[in-house]
């Protein structure tokens, strides 16, 4: 609804024309990964054989629901007396931004930054605080401590109360997300080009043109860097003894990137997770649907859940 001012309403499946986009999005973002271990892709792009076929197929859904969707926005731009959206792509052709190439990069750049990434992780919070009840009665508490309401209250009350400066006085919710995002970033797998000659830190030289990839995945589990309990979910790790959040090096804890291009999204990304798990932790309490059941990741450009996370919510 942020982005594009339509809810494609994916989890009841009532609009028909959403649930294709979003369900041909998927598809191409786990395509587009499998490239990486595919050293015939372009060859099957050229032929438009195999998974590349899927992917043109996949790209098209997607192309002709947006160009739909920005040609619908700008038939109602025309009329005298339209009502300016909150949306997105309202606000850009508000602007004059009439290129459609440029609105459709831009629309599905922030789908897959900000609507991916924020679910996903919402994800795999439910699933670890499933797995850690200690942790989901503790996140728990410290909301309705912070905003003095009791289990009793309503939906309306609870997300009246939750302002942003009770939530920046939620310290372990703020170090359960980042445990989270440590042990399941969003983005597990990210590459970059070089534009030039460039040495790293360690010494080792990379010339212009040259890829170079980093996992996160893998990065939140190395022991050298979070110690020997590295592989266990442990919100207590980012906090001081006083309780208070401490911050790590984006360069150690990299889930949102570093240096000058890290991302611009990452303060609203906790302002909207600390949200929404604030409200839910103090509403509800969550279980696992099945106990043991394996719950597994997709790999695709975001690292979301396969099959999603089947859980009983009840109220406290």
């Amino acid at each position: 609804m942020i982005i594009i001012g339509v809810d494609l309403d994916t989890i009841c499946g009532t609009y028909e024309e959403g649930t294709k986009f979003s369900n041909a999005f998927d598809e191409a973002n786990a395509i587009t990964l499998y490239r990486y271990a595919d050293i015939f892709w372009k060859i099957k792009r050229f032929l438009n054989i195999g998974l590349e076929a899927v992917l043109r197929n996949r790209i098209k859904v997607v192309n002709d629901f947006i160009y739909k969707l920005i040609r619908s926005k700008t038939e109602q731009l025309k009329k005298p007396q339209h009502m300016v959206k909150a949306d997105l792509v309202s606000r850009f052709m508000e602007l004059e931004e009439k290129d459609p190439k440029y609105l459709r990069d831009i629309l599905l750049s922030f789908i897959i930054a900000g609507r991916d990434t924020t679910a996903t992780t919402l994800s795999w919070l439910l699933y670890l605080l499933c797995k850690h009840p200690h942790v989901q009665e503790k996140i728990a508490h410290e909301v309705g401590d912070i905003t003095k309401l009791n289990n009793t209250c309503n939906i309306d009350e609870i997300t009246k109360a939750i302002t942003e400066e009770t939530l920046q006085k939620m310290h372990y919710l703020h170090a359960a997300l980042s445990e989270t995002l440590r042990l399941y970033p969003p983005v597990s797998l990210d590459g970059k080009q070089c534009l030039s000659d460039e040495t790293l830190p360690d010494g080792f030289s990379v010339k212009r043109g040259d890829n170079v990839s980093y996992l996160p995945y893998a990065m939140g589990r190395m022991e050298s860097l979070w110690g020997r309990d590295a592989a266990e979910f442990r919100p207590d790790r980012w906090l001081h003894e006083n309780g208070t959040f401490q911050h790590q090096s984006p360069f150690k804890f990299t889930a949102f990137q570093a240096g000058p291009r890290i991302c611009l999204g990452k303060d609203f990304a906790y302002r909207q997770m600390k949200f929404f798990a604030a409200v839910l932790c103090h509403s509800y309490e969550f279980k696992l649907a099945f106990e043991n059941k394996q719950v597994n990741y997709i790999v695709m450009l975001t690292l979301q859940i396969d099959g999603g996370l089947h859980i009983h919510a009840s109220h406290r």
